[in-house]
């Protein structure tokens, strides 16, 4: 049995119910969903296992450094981790700096689902007030006990990333690879992206680890949408016109000769 938040894209329940598993959808969040879950262990006397606070959990995603360092046994510089709960980033963390100390472990999150951020600036584990929902497979309102002993020693850096520009580095995936990913997938993209235009930074081996694709088909539109401002290749003015006669003229004058796409009054 799996308890999943009502917010979870379908095509995610859906294969998870392939796979033979029960799946109950509770609550609108991951605290809700982890608290439902935990009832249903009192009651009905099942064993839990997390999803992501637990050592055996963390291990296992670990292997992904494993691959990577076996794919890239030279030059690498950093690698870029999406962070939900932290058992990715911890179990990469781990693994790489016990063989290769030298390469930075640096996680993304999304500006609004901040809780690593958050709990390694305060120095220990801290509730976000809400969470955003965008990037749902790591809206997570605290870090996790075991991932965040693992990530205060082991973590180089966090950085966030807004919801244009992760629809910014979904795009960029599916032109060069023809994949889809879902926006909790991109985040390693989308952080490599913003790393390397603040820093300025060239020559350098950065990896990013694409997590996922459950994304539901109706959800690319807007993801198209803001991947253009992601990309600042759009933006969205907001401006008080007068109602006279020549205000929208001034108006059109006034920005020049950029072309508008879509005018809402």
């Amino acid at each position: 049995t799996i308890v999943m938040p009502r917010t979870t894209p379908e095509i995610k329940v859906e294969g998870v119910r392939s796979r033979g598993a029960t799946v109950v959808l509770h609550g609108d969040s991951f605290p809700e969903a982890l608290a439902y879950s935990l009832k249903l262990v009192d009651e009905q006397g099942f064993v839990y296992i997390h999803p992501y606070d637990d050592p055996d959990t963390i291990a296992g995603q670990g292997t992904v450094a494993m691959e990577i360092l076996r794919q890239q046994p030279g030059q690498l510089d950093a690698i870029f981790v999406p962070v939900g709960g932290g058992g990715l980033i911890a179990g990469i963390a781990a693994y790489v700096k016990y063989l290769r100390p030298e390469i930075k472990v640096i996680g993304v999150e999304p500006d609004d689902s901040n809780c690593l951020q958050a709990a390694m600036a305060a120095g220990e584990r801290v509730v976000l007030s809400q969470v955003g929902l965008f990037a749902d497979g790591v809206a997570v309102a605290q870090i996790g006990h075991h991932t965040f002993e693992v990530c205060r020693h082991y973590v180089d850096e966090v950085i966030t990333v807004s919801t244009d520009e992760i629809c910014a580095a979904i795009k960029d995936i599916y032109d060069d690879t023809r994949s889809i990913t879902e926006p909790a997938g991109a985040l390693g993209v989308a952080g490599i992206k913003k790393y390397v235009e603040q820093r300025g930074i060239s020559g350098q081996t950065l990896v990013a680890i694409d997590s996922g694709a459950n994304v539901n088909f109706d959800r690319l539109r807007h993801v198209a949408e803001r991947a253009e401002l992601g990309e600042g290749r759009e933006a969205i003015i907001a401006v008080t016109i007068p109602e006279q006669p020549g205000s929208f003229k001034a108006f059109c004058e006034a920005i020049g000769k950029r072309q508008i796409t879509e005018f809402n009054y």
